[in-house]
């Protein structure tokens, strides 16, 4: 199994006080993009972590969720399935709205993405308050996939995401957590 440094993932990530409002602490990955063992580390232990695991197609949220996604899929040999913002997807699709920190958005997926009892993961780069996470969960259960568990970069457990999302059933993992918001 391959070993990740949590540590040097977790220093990677620039942290940007005060947005998008004052006394959030917001966790920003795209710098791990830019540091090679950073990128190849979160990559590798992804993929590593769900080899074998007899999956069917990795799904990923837009937008940072689809960089993350499509490359465990290339590495699994699997498809990969977009869940996009309201609007994105030119087929037919079903929706799900849920609630931010700071407003409502909705998002979908289309209505043949999988068929019933596919095995998939889901992934995005962060869990805040769980709300994007668990709307792409109730996509895929609606079109009867099987979750095997949502991935993420970063968890940021004193916003209860993460915990609504295991309440509901599905297990998480995370590379790294940050306390506080």
């Amino acid at each position: 199994m391959h070993s990740i440094d949590k540590d040097y993932i977790r220093n990677a990530i620039r942290t940007v006080p005060d947005w998008p409002q004052k006394g959030v602490m917001f966790r920003y990955i795209t710098t791990i993009f830019q540091d090679a063992k950073a990128l190849r580390g979160f990559l590798d232990a992804l993929i590593q972590r769900y080899m074998g695991r007899d999956l069917k197609f990795v799904a990923g949220l837009d937008a940072r969720g689809f960089l993350i996604g499509v490359t465990i899929a290339y590495g699994l040999n699997l498809p990969f399935v977009p869940i996009r913002k309201k609007g994105k997807l030119p087929y037919k699709t079903i929706s799900r709205s849920y609630e931010l920190e700071y407003g409502q958005e909705t998002i979908e997926i289309h209505i043949d993405a999988c068929k019933p009892g596919d095995r998939c993961i889901v992934v995005d780069d962060l869990i805040a308050t769980g709300g994007t996470m668990l709307a792409a969960c109730d996509l895929l259960k609606e079109l009867q996939a099987e979750i095997v568990e949502v991935a993420a970069i970063v968890d940021l457990p004193d916003l209860g995401g993460s915990k609504k999302i295991r309440d509901k059933g599905y297990p998480v993992f995370a590379i790294c957590e940050f306390e506080g918001e």
